[in-house]
């Protein structure tokens, strides 16, 4: 493996590529040009009506390159119906690959580089998974009233291209962490998972980047390593995603140790104690610390609040809109989860995490605020201290606190944003220089 000698410092900038092949996700088509995935006012596609673009030059530049040129009438056939994005992103991987793609070499180096036939599709995995083999029989279906009159690859060549795209592909998300689309990237499919990374995928619209987050002596690809998955779970339910999406089993140093105990833990019965109780030793009676009592109730309880909380972030995650969240149901049961899951619960920590952007939704500016000092600590243990949504999180607090005229806890935060962010975004992405450094001005 190519080595390049020199010092990799975080925030590196080890690789940058243009998609394969993607597509911008239907759930924010109106918002978003469909080309370079900008935000802004659009244009709708005049004959198909369903993709709009930031210009005219997107517009040609998306029509010339057959991006969507190709796609334009089998949209406008199925409307109003609108297409799924799996069988949008199928429909250009095929089209794509008629046209040579296959040719196509990504160089990750000045000499190596990967090809679609590089790209797994864990072919054997898939025929034997059921929820993904539904999937593809539908999605089957959509392609050929979709791409009628252009020749499908026999259903084995499909199910490859099915397989690579569901193994290979990326989330495009801007820098808000919010997922707009699809892409796969043959250079960057050379990179492995790890639990606990030393470099982090990162968009400037289509075009990805990957940084290092953590100090090299030079670069090494083997030893490269993102997260495929968000690792802000249990051990167990990381590897089960990982299992279920990627058909490995994580051995990463992160998923090789027990989760820390406090990751499950109960709070103390006695409020005014701050010691994680371990449940799982079902001889414990008493806290060490304070001595109060851990009764069968009170476990009941706590198993209780576990599966209330299950349901709560499923409900949260389904929510179509914010504005359909009842606020006031939130309050009452985050006061409650309080009383029985320790503060750094993995189940605590997301629920604080989903009030806080909730709180910021209804202007509740000063609750945001409570429930962002309760969240960030344990937050930055589980991502470490260079991962973009505790940097964002940093500098959503320090612009309340401006918002507040609290001008010295904003300068605090707005700093200690500028600590991850520098790394995770770059100085010179737009949240840096728009909204970041103008809060370290005053």
């Amino acid at each position: 493996m190519e080595h390049l000698k020199k010092d990799i410092i975080p925030g590196s900038v080890i690789h940058s590529e243009k998609p394969f092949v993607y597509c911008l996700s239907s759930k924010v088509q109106k918002e978003y040009c469909d080309y370079c995935f900008k935000k802004g006012r659009l244009l709708k596609c005049s004959a198909c009506k369903y993709v709009y673009y930031c210009g005219k030059v997107c517009q040609k530049e998306a029509w010339h390159t057959s991006v969507h040129k190709a796609e334009c009438k089998g949209l406008k056939k199925i409307a109003p119906r609108i297409i799924p994005d799996a069988a949008r992103m199928m429909a250009r991987l095929i089209r794509t690959l008629s046209k040579n793609g296959n040719q196509v070499k990504s160089y990750y180096t000045d000499t190596n580089f990967r090809m679609y036939k590089d790209l797994m599709s864990h072919f054997a995995d898939l025929k034997n998974d059921t929820k993904r083999m539904e999937h593809f029989e539908s999605l089957c279906g959509v392609l050929y009233e979709f791409m009628n009159g252009d020749i499908l690859p026999n259903t084995v060549d499909l199910m490859e291209m099915f397989g690579k795209m569901c193994i290979n592909s990326f989330n495009i998300c801007n820098e808000e962490q919010q997922t707009l689309g699809t892409g796969i990237y043959l250079g960057a499919s050379v990179i492995d998972h790890s639990c606990k990374p030393n470099a982090i995928a990162m968009f400037e619209g289509t075009t990805l980047h990957i940084r290092a987050t953590k100090p090299m002596a030079y670069l090494n690809w083997s030893e490269i390593r993102i997260s495929y998955i968000d690792v802000l779970n249990t051990r167990k339910d990381r590897i089960e995603e990982l299992e279920r999406l990627y058909y490995f089993t994580c051995q990463c140093p992160m998923c090789s140790i027990p989760d820390p105990i406090e990751m499950n833990a109960a709070a103390c019965p006695n409020r005014d104690c701050y010691l994680e109780i371990n449940l799982n030793e079902t001889n414990i009676e008493k806290c060490s610390r304070c001595e109060a009592q851990i009764t069968s109730t009170f476990r009941e309880k706590f198993a209780e609040v576990n599966k209330l909380t299950d349901l709560h972030l499923q409900n949260m995650k389904e929510l179509a809109h914010m504005d359909n969240l009842d606020l006031d149901a939130c309050e009452v049961f985050l006061e409650k989860q309080g009383r029985f899951l320790y503060s750094s619960n993995i189940k605590r920590v997301k629920t604080l995490d989903l009030a806080f952007e909730s709180f910021i939704h209804f202007g509740k500016f000063e609750d945001a605020l409570r429930v962002g000092l309760s969240l960030l600590p344990p937050l930055t243990k589980y991502y470490g201290i260079t991962h973009p949504v505790d940097g964002l999180i940093r500098l959503k607090m320090a612009k309340l606190f401006a918002a507040l005229n609290n001008t010295e806890c904003a300068l605090k935060l707005a700093e200690s944003a500028h600590d991850v962010l520098k790394v995770t975004h770059g100085m010179q992405s737009d949240i840096v220089r728009e909204e970041l450094l103008p809060l370290l001005k005053h």
